[in-house]
């Protein structure tokens, strides 16, 4: 992008259009509200009227504090279903009324309303466009979404994969053009340590000794739970305590499996927390715990709460699936060992129960890297200037055949 084009661009306010079921969630639009602070763009947020999330919750729509912009829900059918929800509007009259010189559909480019969106800026004036993806296997899909897919890709002016594997995987299926990693982000004012974390420690905490091993996400026999018990049970004579927040469908067997290991009395399970909680209980653990394991069609994407431990000064533990090792080593903020590995896992949490050093070392480098490669405002700053190429492009285009008339 050229300096006059840049120049010209930020002469005029950008409009672009978002859909996007995560941001249903009020706190998943705070990453809009970084790129209206930072650029005075007028953004339109789209979001189902409803949505169901991996716990059974039914979600409606609520506004960012800090987001300014339109927010907008439109009903939809199969609320919940990341790849067949299917809004109930064309999206036309939408794009004739905003008119917007962006559309970033945040959807994976095999979803039914990803196309619904596509289909609509071809048969109404094409605009750039573009959409986020974590898939990081690659799956074959039937027929029709196959060539669904086929098509958002070659119709696609810029791909934001969440991961280096995402990307791969989007150039096995045969994507060419311009791909912008955008990982998770946190916010280091939300994402700290917070005074009030060391209450909330001694709360949890049995004796002053203890050290909190925390684990917050889904509770799925996926998350490697078992392996973590198992590990665990190796050691017996280290002051630990497990503290787990999250809900689903493993519970009652990994309740089953704690009390047959004769764990349970060192094991708190508080359920479900907001999001607004996270950060303090983050913070108030010693280390965080990820021990996913792979299967046939998941392997973990990225691992949000790995990078929102380390922001708020706690180090992390995770397993060798997906894009756990990659963060963890590239933030020099927690150890690793082999999925499945309870011996192996037992002997990295050995170290960091029993190396106080050890902590405070992973800590410190995990939040540094953090803040300076993982905030909102650093991820904000390559969206912008990734739509900002697409859109200057597209101006220059635009000059060229009126030039030509």
């Amino acid at each position: 992008m050229n300096d006059l084009s840049t120049s010209t661009l930020k002469l005029r306010t950008v409009k672009v259009l978002i859909v996007s079921h995560p941001c249903v969630t009020a706190i998943n639009q705070q990453f809009y509200a970084e790129v209206e602070r930072q650029t005075g763009w007028d953004l339109t947020i789209v979001t189902p009227s409803n949505w169901q999330n991996d716990y059974g919750q039914r979600l409606y729509p609520e506004r960012w504090a800090e987001y300014r912009g339109n927010l907008l829900s439109l009903p939809v059918w199969k609320p919940g279903n990341i790849p067949l929800h299917t809004y109930r509007s064309t999206f036309i009259p939408l794009l004739n009324e905003i008119q917007p010189d962006f559309i970033y559909v945040q959807h994976e480019p095999y979803a039914v309303a990803t196309a619904q969106v596509y289909l609509a800026n071809r048969l109404s004036v094409r605009r750039p466009i573009g959409f986020f993806t974590w898939q990081n296997i690659f799956k074959h899909y039937p027929l029709p979404i196959r060539k669904t897919e086929s098509w958002v890709l070659q119709a696609t002016d810029v791909a934001f994969p969440g991961s280096v594997s995402a990307e791969a995987v989007l150039r096995q299926k045969g994507y060419q053009g311009n791909a912008v990693l955008l990982p998770g982000s946190v916010d280091p004012q939300l994402y700290s340590h917070y005074p009030v974390a060391d209450a909330l420690k001694q709360k949890l905490q049995t004796h002053d000794q203890e050290i909190l091993i925390g684990y917050v996400g889904r509770i799925v026999e996926e998350k490697g739970l078992k392996t973590l018990l198992y590990a665990l049970q190796q050691l017996p004579d280290l002051p630990w305590r497990l503290v787990m927040l999250g809900a689903g469908a493993y519970e009652a067997e990994f309740d089953a499996i704690a009390q047959k290991l004769h764990l349970s009395d060192r094991i708190r399970r508080l359920g479900y927390i907001s999001h607004a909680e996270a950060p303090l209980y983050l913070a108030a653990f010693d280390a965080l715990v990820l021990p996913s394991e792979t299967r046939p069609n998941w392997k973990e994407q990225f691992g949000r709460v790995i990078i929102e431990a380390m922001a708020c000064g706690t180090p992390v533990i995770g397993s060798t699936s997906g894009e756990i090792p990659h963060l963890i080593q590239s933030t020099g903020g927690g150890l690793t060992f082999p999925e499945a590995n309870p011996t192996a896992l037992a002997e990295q949490l050995r170290q960091i129960i029993l190396n106080s050093q050890l902590r405070q070392t992973l800590a410190a480098h995990g939040k540094q890297r953090v803040l300076q490669d993982y905030t909102n405002a650093t991820l904000t700053q390559r969206f912008v200037h990734s739509i900002e190429q697409v859109v200057s492009a597209k101006d220059r285009a635009s000059d060229r055949v009126m030039q030509l008339l």
